[in-house]
Protein backbone atom coordinates (compact mmCIF):
# COMPACT_ATOMS: atom_id res chain seq x y z
CA UNK A 1 0.00 0.00 0.00
CA UNK A 2 1.35 3.67 -1.04
CA UNK A 3 1.70 6.16 1.37
CA UNK A 4 -1.36 8.19 -0.36
CA UNK A 5 -3.30 5.10 0.08
CA UNK A 6 -2.82 4.77 3.81
CA UNK A 7 -3.87 8.18 4.45
CA UNK A 8 -7.05 7.98 2.76
CA UNK A 9 -7.28 4.69 4.52
CA UNK A 10 -7.28 6.78 7.72
CA UNK A 11 -9.23 9.57 6.34
CA UNK A 12 -11.71 7.21 5.64
CA UNK A 13 -12.54 6.41 9.71
CA UNK A 14 -13.33 9.64 10.23
CA UNK A 15 -15.14 11.16 7.41
CA UNK A 16 -17.57 10.79 5.02
CA UNK A 17 -16.79 7.93 2.68
CA UNK A 18 -18.68 9.66 -0.25
CA UNK A 19 -16.87 12.67 0.46
CA UNK A 20 -13.36 10.42 0.68
CA UNK A 21 -13.84 8.92 -2.71
CA UNK A 22 -14.53 12.19 -4.25
CA UNK A 23 -11.16 13.84 -2.56
CA UNK A 24 -9.59 10.77 -3.82
CA UNK A 25 -10.38 10.43 -7.25
CA UNK A 26 -9.21 14.08 -7.48
CA UNK A 27 -5.86 13.69 -6.23
CA UNK A 28 -5.48 10.57 -8.58
CA UNK A 29 -6.91 12.37 -11.50
CA UNK A 30 -7.26 15.64 -11.57
CA UNK A 31 -5.38 18.29 -13.63
CA UNK A 32 -2.48 19.89 -11.59
CA UNK A 33 -4.44 23.48 -11.31
CA UNK A 34 -7.66 21.81 -9.95
CA UNK A 35 -5.46 20.34 -6.68
CA UNK A 36 -4.09 24.10 -6.45
CA UNK A 37 -5.92 26.36 -3.75
CA UNK A 38 -8.91 24.17 -3.79
CA UNK A 39 -12.02 26.30 -3.40
CA UNK A 40 -14.20 23.69 -1.35
CA UNK A 41 -17.80 25.64 -1.86
CA UNK A 42 -17.12 24.85 -5.11
CA UNK A 43 -16.29 21.26 -5.25
CA UNK A 44 -19.29 20.59 -3.14
CA UNK A 45 -21.40 22.16 -5.78
CA UNK A 46 -19.98 20.27 -8.67
CA UNK A 47 -20.33 16.74 -7.26
CA UNK A 48 -23.31 17.35 -5.20
CA UNK A 49 -22.06 16.76 -1.56
CA UNK A 50 -22.96 18.43 1.23
CA UNK A 51 -20.97 21.58 2.24
CA UNK A 52 -20.59 21.16 6.11
CA UNK A 53 -19.28 17.51 5.07
CA UNK A 54 -16.79 18.53 2.51
CA UNK A 55 -15.59 20.99 4.72
CA UNK A 56 -15.02 18.37 7.49
CA UNK A 57 -13.16 15.95 5.29
CA UNK A 58 -10.54 18.21 4.09
CA UNK A 59 -9.84 19.36 7.73
CA UNK A 60 -9.05 15.72 8.68
CA UNK A 61 -7.16 15.28 5.32
CA UNK A 62 -5.09 18.66 6.20
CA UNK A 63 -4.22 17.44 9.59
CA UNK A 64 -3.26 13.88 8.19
CA UNK A 65 -0.88 15.63 5.60
CA UNK A 66 -2.61 15.31 2.36
CA UNK A 67 -3.54 18.77 2.02
CA UNK A 68 -1.79 21.70 2.87
CA UNK A 69 -3.99 24.42 4.22
CA UNK A 70 -3.59 28.06 3.74
CA UNK A 71 -5.21 31.30 4.67
CA UNK A 72 -5.31 33.32 2.01
CA UNK A 73 -5.64 37.45 2.25
CA UNK A 74 -7.80 38.27 -0.60
CA UNK A 75 -8.20 42.19 -1.99
CA UNK A 76 -11.48 42.37 -2.19
CA UNK A 77 -11.80 44.38 -5.13
CA UNK A 78 -9.54 42.37 -7.64
CA UNK A 79 -9.25 38.95 -5.56
CA UNK A 80 -5.97 39.08 -5.85
CA UNK A 81 -3.94 36.86 -3.04
CA UNK A 82 -2.28 39.91 -0.93
CA UNK A 83 -0.36 37.40 1.08
CA UNK A 84 -0.83 33.94 2.12
CA UNK A 85 -0.45 32.22 5.29
CA UNK A 86 -0.10 28.52 6.94
CA UNK A 87 -1.72 29.91 10.16
CA UNK A 88 -3.87 32.59 11.58
CA UNK A 89 -1.36 33.28 13.86
CA UNK A 90 0.95 34.74 10.80
CA UNK A 91 -2.23 37.15 9.92
CA UNK A 92 -0.77 41.11 10.29
CA UNK A 93 -2.34 43.66 12.14
CA UNK A 94 -1.39 46.47 9.61
CA UNK A 95 -2.80 46.97 6.17
CA UNK A 96 -2.30 44.41 3.18
CA UNK A 97 -1.22 46.74 0.13
CA UNK A 98 -2.98 45.46 -3.83
CA UNK A 99 -1.10 47.41 -6.28
CA UNK A 100 -3.56 46.44 -8.95
CA UNK A 101 -6.00 48.24 -6.91
CA UNK A 102 -3.30 51.22 -5.30
CA UNK A 103 -5.55 50.84 -2.24
CA UNK A 104 -4.50 49.10 1.55
CA UNK A 105 -6.70 47.08 3.40
CA UNK A 106 -6.92 45.45 7.28
CA UNK A 107 -7.36 41.76 6.43
CA UNK A 108 -11.16 41.09 7.59
CA UNK A 109 -11.85 37.33 8.45
CA UNK A 110 -15.25 37.73 7.12
CA UNK A 111 -14.77 37.99 3.51
CA UNK A 112 -11.00 39.07 2.70
CA UNK A 113 -9.31 35.54 4.00
CA UNK A 114 -10.06 32.71 1.80
CA UNK A 115 -9.62 29.35 3.71
CA UNK A 116 -7.76 26.99 0.51
CA UNK A 117 -6.18 23.50 0.23
CA UNK A 118 -3.39 22.47 -1.82
CA UNK A 119 -2.39 19.01 -2.45
CA UNK A 120 0.71 17.98 -0.03
CA UNK A 121 3.85 17.56 -1.89
CA UNK A 122 4.46 14.16 -0.28
CA UNK A 123 1.52 12.97 -1.80
CA UNK A 124 1.20 14.51 -5.75
CA UNK A 125 3.77 17.09 -7.12
CA UNK A 126 2.20 19.91 -9.17
CA UNK A 127 3.49 22.65 -10.69
CA UNK A 128 2.16 25.17 -8.40
CA UNK A 129 4.61 23.95 -5.44
CA UNK A 130 6.87 25.61 -7.68
CA UNK A 131 5.49 29.06 -8.55
CA UNK A 132 8.56 30.19 -9.98
CA UNK A 133 8.20 28.15 -12.60
CA UNK A 134 4.81 28.41 -13.74
CA UNK A 135 4.03 30.52 -17.33
CA UNK A 136 2.77 33.39 -16.87
CA UNK A 137 -0.72 33.24 -17.40
CA UNK A 138 -0.80 30.56 -15.36
CA UNK A 139 0.79 32.18 -12.32
CA UNK A 140 -1.34 34.90 -12.43
CA UNK A 141 -4.38 32.30 -12.58
CA UNK A 142 -3.28 29.68 -10.10
CA UNK A 143 -0.83 32.20 -7.80
CA UNK A 144 -2.64 35.61 -7.78
CA UNK A 145 -5.68 35.32 -8.21
CA UNK A 146 -7.80 33.73 -5.68
CA UNK A 147 -9.58 30.53 -6.01
CA UNK A 148 -13.40 33.38 -5.69
CA UNK A 149 -12.40 34.58 -8.95
CA UNK A 150 -14.80 32.88 -11.33
CA UNK A 151 -12.33 32.12 -14.63
CA UNK A 152 -13.67 30.89 -17.98
CA UNK A 153 -12.05 30.57 -20.59
CA UNK A 154 -13.88 32.85 -22.53
CA UNK A 155 -13.04 35.95 -20.02
CA UNK A 156 -9.34 35.00 -19.76
CA UNK A 157 -8.99 34.45 -23.35
CA UNK A 158 -9.91 38.31 -23.60
CA UNK A 159 -7.98 39.39 -21.06
CA UNK A 160 -4.99 37.91 -22.58
CA UNK A 161 -5.68 38.98 -26.30
CA UNK A 162 -7.73 41.90 -25.88
CA UNK A 163 -6.74 43.96 -22.93
CA UNK A 164 -2.53 42.97 -22.84
CA UNK A 165 -0.51 44.93 -25.31
CA UNK A 166 2.11 43.34 -23.70
CA UNK A 167 3.63 40.37 -21.51
CA UNK A 168 6.92 39.19 -20.33
CA UNK A 169 9.23 37.04 -18.24
CA UNK A 170 12.18 38.36 -16.82
CA UNK A 171 14.83 36.61 -14.92
CA UNK A 172 16.30 38.01 -11.54
CA UNK A 173 19.28 40.77 -13.01
CA UNK A 174 17.88 41.03 -16.53
CA UNK A 175 16.95 44.35 -18.38
CA UNK A 176 14.29 44.48 -21.27
CA UNK A 177 12.84 46.87 -23.44
CA UNK A 178 9.75 47.04 -25.16
CA UNK A 179 8.22 49.26 -27.58
CA UNK A 180 4.08 49.37 -27.64
CA UNK A 181 1.78 51.50 -28.53
CA UNK A 182 -0.52 53.38 -26.05
CA UNK A 183 -4.04 53.60 -26.24
CA UNK A 184 -6.42 56.65 -25.61
CA UNK A 185 -7.39 54.36 -22.35
CA UNK A 186 -6.34 54.09 -18.90
CA UNK A 187 -3.23 51.70 -18.62
CA UNK A 188 -1.83 49.21 -16.04
CA UNK A 189 1.66 47.88 -15.91
CA UNK A 190 1.26 45.22 -13.40
CA UNK A 191 3.99 42.83 -11.74
CA UNK A 192 2.15 39.93 -10.31
CA UNK A 193 5.21 38.50 -7.95
CA UNK A 194 6.02 41.56 -6.37
CA UNK A 195 2.56 43.36 -6.65
CA UNK A 196 3.87 46.17 -8.35
CA UNK A 197 1.87 48.69 -10.20
CA UNK A 198 2.30 51.52 -12.54
CA UNK A 199 -0.21 53.63 -13.59
CA UNK A 200 -0.87 54.70 -17.47
CA UNK A 201 -3.33 57.69 -17.70
CA UNK A 202 -3.24 58.16 -21.64
CA UNK A 203 -5.19 61.15 -22.60
CA UNK A 204 -4.80 64.25 -24.60
CA UNK A 205 -3.90 63.97 -28.82
CA UNK A 206 -2.06 61.73 -30.11
CA UNK A 207 2.11 62.23 -30.41
CA UNK A 208 4.46 60.19 -32.97
CA UNK A 209 7.34 61.33 -30.77
CA UNK A 210 8.52 58.19 -28.60
CA UNK A 211 7.93 58.40 -25.04
CA UNK A 212 9.92 56.90 -22.50
CA UNK A 213 9.03 55.10 -19.23
CA UNK A 214 11.77 53.22 -16.79
CA UNK A 215 10.64 50.77 -13.98
CA UNK A 216 12.40 48.99 -11.80
CA UNK A 217 11.38 45.66 -9.72
CA UNK A 218 13.23 45.04 -6.69
CA UNK A 219 10.84 43.21 -4.54
CA UNK A 220 9.75 45.98 -2.43
CA UNK A 221 5.95 46.83 -2.66
CA UNK A 222 6.66 50.43 -3.91
CA UNK A 223 3.49 52.41 -3.60
CA UNK A 224 1.59 52.57 -6.77
CA UNK A 225 1.82 55.80 -9.16
CA UNK A 226 0.24 56.85 -11.73
CA UNK A 227 1.87 58.86 -15.01
CA UNK A 228 0.04 61.03 -17.56
CA UNK A 229 0.80 59.87 -21.30
CA UNK A 230 -0.35 60.59 -24.33
CA UNK A 231 -1.78 58.53 -27.46
CA UNK A 232 1.39 56.86 -29.13
CA UNK A 233 4.81 55.50 -28.68
CA UNK A 234 6.21 54.09 -25.67
CA UNK A 235 9.55 52.30 -25.09
CA UNK A 236 9.11 50.72 -21.80
CA UNK A 237 12.49 50.02 -20.08
CA UNK A 238 12.00 47.29 -17.01
CA UNK A 239 15.05 45.88 -14.70
CA UNK A 240 14.46 43.12 -12.44
CA UNK A 241 16.28 43.99 -9.10
CA UNK A 242 14.41 41.43 -7.51
CA UNK A 243 15.96 37.97 -6.17
CA UNK A 244 13.36 35.97 -8.31
CA UNK A 245 12.16 36.51 -11.96
CA UNK A 246 9.20 39.04 -12.35
CA UNK A 247 6.25 38.75 -15.09
CA UNK A 248 5.16 42.57 -15.66
CA UNK A 249 2.19 42.76 -17.83
CA UNK A 250 0.86 46.12 -19.70
CA UNK A 251 -2.81 46.10 -19.50
CA UNK A 252 -5.76 48.00 -20.87
CA UNK A 253 -7.83 49.01 -18.02
CA UNK A 254 -11.35 48.45 -19.72
CA UNK A 255 -13.98 46.14 -20.22
CA UNK A 256 -11.99 42.67 -20.18
CA UNK A 257 -10.53 43.46 -17.43
CA UNK A 258 -13.54 44.32 -15.34
CA UNK A 259 -15.30 41.41 -16.49
CA UNK A 260 -13.36 39.05 -15.55
CA UNK A 261 -12.61 40.51 -11.85
CA UNK A 262 -16.51 41.49 -11.68
CA UNK A 263 -17.17 37.50 -11.94
CA UNK A 264 -16.94 35.98 -8.38
CA UNK A 265 -18.00 32.56 -6.78
CA UNK A 266 -18.39 31.93 -2.83
CA UNK A 267 -15.37 30.89 -0.81
CA UNK A 268 -14.99 29.26 2.57
CA UNK A 269 -14.01 32.06 5.02
CA UNK A 270 -11.30 32.45 7.78
CA UNK A 271 -15.29 33.67 9.53
CA UNK A 272 -16.64 30.13 8.89
CA UNK A 273 -13.95 28.27 9.36
CA UNK A 274 -13.77 29.50 12.56
CA UNK A 275 -17.16 28.82 13.43
CA UNK A 276 -16.54 24.85 12.01
CA UNK A 277 -17.00 22.40 15.15
CA UNK A 278 -14.23 19.92 13.45
CA UNK A 279 -11.89 22.77 12.87
CA UNK A 280 -11.95 23.70 16.57
CA UNK A 281 -11.85 19.72 17.66
CA UNK A 282 -9.13 19.45 15.42
CA UNK A 283 -6.98 22.08 15.32
CA UNK A 284 -7.74 23.65 18.77
CA UNK A 285 -5.30 26.28 19.80
CA UNK A 286 -3.19 26.33 16.58
CA UNK A 287 -5.06 28.98 15.25
CA UNK A 288 -4.39 31.94 17.51
CA UNK A 289 -1.80 33.85 19.32
CA UNK A 290 -2.63 34.89 22.90
CA UNK A 291 -2.07 38.47 22.01
CA UNK A 292 -3.81 38.67 19.09
CA UNK A 293 -7.46 39.97 18.37
CA UNK A 294 -9.21 39.38 15.40
CA UNK A 295 -12.17 41.58 14.28
CA UNK A 296 -15.32 39.78 12.92
CA UNK A 297 -18.34 42.13 11.79
CA UNK A 298 -21.22 39.67 12.10
CA UNK A 299 -21.43 36.44 14.36
CA UNK A 300 -24.18 35.08 15.83
CA UNK A 301 -24.18 33.67 19.23
CA UNK A 302 -26.21 31.16 20.64
CA UNK A 303 -26.27 30.38 24.51
CA UNK A 304 -28.49 27.51 26.21
CA UNK A 305 -29.10 27.10 29.74
CA UNK A 306 -30.64 23.38 31.15
CA UNK A 307 -33.46 25.36 33.53
CA UNK A 308 -33.46 23.99 37.55
CA UNK A 309 -31.01 21.63 37.20
CA UNK A 310 -30.18 21.94 40.43
CA UNK A 311 -33.59 20.48 41.33
CA UNK A 312 -33.51 18.33 38.99
CA UNK A 313 -30.12 16.39 40.97
CA UNK A 314 -32.25 16.77 44.07
CA UNK A 315 -35.38 15.16 42.46
CA UNK A 316 -33.31 12.30 40.51
CA UNK A 317 -30.37 11.42 42.11
CA UNK A 318 -26.96 12.25 41.01
CA UNK A 319 -26.45 9.31 39.22
CA UNK A 320 -29.67 9.69 36.83
CA UNK A 321 -29.17 13.43 36.75
CA UNK A 322 -25.90 12.89 34.78
CA UNK A 323 -27.14 10.31 32.43
CA UNK A 324 -30.24 12.98 31.89
CA UNK A 325 -27.97 16.02 31.19
CA UNK A 326 -25.26 14.23 29.55
CA UNK A 327 -27.94 12.94 26.87
CA UNK A 328 -29.26 16.77 26.52
CA UNK A 329 -25.83 18.02 25.70
CA UNK A 330 -25.06 14.98 23.57
CA UNK A 331 -28.23 16.15 21.65
CA UNK A 332 -27.41 19.87 21.13
CA UNK A 333 -23.96 19.22 20.10
CA UNK A 334 -25.02 17.05 17.67
CA UNK A 335 -27.72 19.31 16.49
CA UNK A 336 -24.64 22.54 16.68
CA UNK A 337 -22.71 20.75 13.85
CA UNK A 338 -25.40 19.31 12.07
CA UNK A 339 -26.62 23.18 11.17
CA UNK A 340 -22.93 24.29 10.88
CA UNK A 341 -22.49 25.80 13.78
CA UNK A 342 -19.70 25.15 16.64
CA UNK A 343 -19.49 24.73 20.19
CA UNK A 344 -17.34 27.33 22.28
CA UNK A 345 -17.64 26.31 25.56
CA UNK A 346 -20.09 24.62 28.21
CA UNK A 347 -20.28 26.40 31.49
CA UNK A 348 -22.20 23.95 33.86
CA UNK A 349 -25.41 23.10 32.27
CA UNK A 350 -24.80 25.74 29.19
CA UNK A 351 -23.37 25.72 25.97
CA UNK A 352 -22.63 28.75 24.08
CA UNK A 353 -22.05 28.11 20.49
CA UNK A 354 -21.62 30.37 17.60
CA UNK A 355 -23.32 30.27 13.85
CA UNK A 356 -22.31 32.33 10.76
CA UNK A 357 -25.74 33.09 9.85
CA UNK A 358 -28.71 33.65 12.30
CA UNK A 359 -30.95 31.27 10.44
CA UNK A 360 -28.32 28.38 11.40
CA UNK A 361 -28.98 29.95 14.81
CA UNK A 362 -32.90 29.52 14.64
CA UNK A 363 -32.91 26.31 12.68
CA UNK A 364 -31.15 24.83 15.35
CA UNK A 365 -33.10 25.94 17.97
CA UNK A 366 -36.25 24.88 17.22
CA UNK A 367 -34.36 21.44 16.80
CA UNK A 368 -33.06 21.42 20.25
CA UNK A 369 -36.40 22.40 22.08
CA UNK A 370 -38.29 19.24 19.62
CA UNK A 371 -35.19 17.02 20.84
CA UNK A 372 -35.65 18.01 24.65
CA UNK A 373 -39.17 16.95 24.27
CA UNK A 374 -38.43 13.96 22.75
CA UNK A 375 -36.13 12.82 25.46
CA UNK A 376 -38.90 14.06 28.10
CA UNK A 377 -41.91 12.17 26.25
CA UNK A 378 -38.94 8.82 26.14
CA UNK A 379 -38.80 9.05 30.29
CA UNK A 380 -42.59 10.10 30.28
CA UNK A 381 -40.77 13.48 32.52
CA UNK A 382 -40.85 17.50 31.93
CA UNK A 383 -36.99 17.26 33.37
CA UNK A 384 -35.10 18.55 30.68
CA UNK A 385 -36.50 22.21 29.66
CA UNK A 386 -33.48 24.18 27.79
CA UNK A 387 -33.54 27.96 27.54
CA UNK A 388 -32.26 29.88 24.56
CA UNK A 389 -30.71 33.05 23.68
CA UNK A 390 -29.87 34.21 20.45
CA UNK A 391 -27.55 37.55 19.76
CA UNK A 392 -25.79 38.87 16.30
CA UNK A 393 -23.34 41.23 16.01
CA UNK A 394 -19.75 42.40 15.94
CA UNK A 395 -17.48 40.94 17.98
CA UNK A 396 -13.09 39.77 18.91
CA UNK A 397 -12.01 36.45 17.82
CA UNK A 398 -9.27 35.83 20.56
CA UNK A 399 -8.11 32.79 22.35
CA UNK A 400 -8.53 32.34 26.49
CA UNK A 401 -7.58 29.92 28.70
CA UNK A 402 -5.84 27.95 25.25
CA UNK A 403 -9.00 27.88 23.60
CA UNK A 404 -10.45 30.02 21.05
CA UNK A 405 -13.26 32.46 22.49
CA UNK A 406 -15.10 35.28 21.55
CA UNK A 407 -15.16 38.88 23.10
CA UNK A 408 -17.44 42.06 23.15
CA UNK A 409 -20.67 43.19 23.84
CA UNK A 410 -22.65 41.40 21.39
CA UNK A 411 -21.53 37.86 23.66
CA UNK A 412 -22.29 39.92 26.38
CA UNK A 413 -26.39 40.21 24.64
CA UNK A 414 -26.60 37.11 23.35
CA UNK A 415 -25.49 35.62 27.27
CA UNK A 416 -28.13 38.14 28.77
CA UNK A 417 -31.08 37.48 26.78
CA UNK A 418 -30.76 34.07 27.50
CA UNK A 419 -30.90 34.78 30.88
CA UNK A 420 -34.27 36.55 30.11
CA UNK A 421 -35.70 33.43 28.54
CA UNK A 422 -38.58 31.40 30.48
CA UNK A 423 -38.45 27.88 30.14
CA UNK A 424 -38.54 26.10 26.71
CA UNK A 425 -38.21 29.59 25.49
CA UNK A 426 -36.70 31.06 22.67
CA UNK A 427 -35.08 34.29 23.03
CA UNK A 428 -34.17 36.32 19.81
CA UNK A 429 -32.87 39.63 19.13
CA UNK A 430 -34.17 41.71 16.17
CA UNK A 431 -30.62 41.10 14.14
CA UNK A 432 -31.73 37.99 14.09
CA UNK A 433 -35.82 38.01 13.62
CA UNK A 434 -35.99 40.52 10.95
CA UNK A 435 -33.42 38.40 8.56
CA UNK A 436 -35.32 37.42 5.59
CA UNK A 437 -33.71 33.98 6.21
CA UNK A 438 -35.33 33.67 9.99
CA UNK A 439 -38.04 35.18 8.53
CA UNK A 440 -39.18 32.07 6.05
CA UNK A 441 -38.00 29.41 9.12
CA UNK A 442 -40.47 30.72 11.21
CA UNK A 443 -43.24 31.30 8.69
CA UNK A 444 -42.91 28.03 7.79
CA UNK A 445 -43.10 26.38 11.30
CA UNK A 446 -46.10 28.72 11.94
CA UNK A 447 -44.55 30.71 14.56
CA UNK A 448 -44.98 34.21 15.10
CA UNK A 449 -42.69 36.21 17.50
CA UNK A 450 -43.67 38.41 20.53
CA UNK A 451 -41.81 41.77 21.27
CA UNK A 452 -40.99 43.05 24.42
CA UNK A 453 -38.33 45.82 25.53
CA UNK A 454 -36.26 44.68 28.85
CA UNK A 455 -33.28 45.98 30.73
CA UNK A 456 -30.08 43.36 30.51
CA UNK A 457 -27.86 43.84 33.30
CA UNK A 458 -24.46 45.94 31.71
CA UNK A 459 -26.45 46.96 28.98
CA UNK A 460 -27.39 51.10 29.58
CA UNK A 461 -30.72 50.95 27.07
CA UNK A 462 -33.77 48.72 26.62
CA UNK A 463 -32.99 46.27 24.23
CA UNK A 464 -36.72 44.54 22.46
CA UNK A 465 -36.36 40.97 22.66
CA UNK A 466 -38.43 38.03 20.76
CA UNK A 467 -40.09 35.45 22.21
CA UNK A 468 -40.79 32.18 19.60
CA UNK A 469 -43.16 30.67 20.96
Amino acid sequence: MSNAQALFSVLRQTADPAVVQAIERLVDTGADHELNRINLIDFSSRRGLDEERVISAFLHASRLGIFDLTWNVLCPGCSGVLDAHDTLKALSPDDYQCGLCAAGYQASVDEQVEVAFTVSPRVRRIAAHDPNTLPLWDYCRQIFWSSGIEISEDSFSRLVNEATLEAIELPPGEKAMLSLQLPAQFVIVFEPVTHAAQFLDVQGEPTSEKQNLSLVYNGIHAPTGTTVMRPGPLRLSLENQAKVRVLPSVWIAGDALHDLLGKRKPIVTAKRMLANQTFRDVYKADNLNVDQRLKITSLTFLFTDLKGSTALYERVGDLAAFDLVRAHFRALLEIIASEGGAVVKTIGDAVMATFVRPEQAVAASLRMRAAMDTLNDERGTKDLLVKIGIHEGACLAVMLNDRQDYFGQTVNIAARVQGQATSQAINATGSVINEPAVAAILGKAGLTPSEKSVALRGITDKVVIYEIP
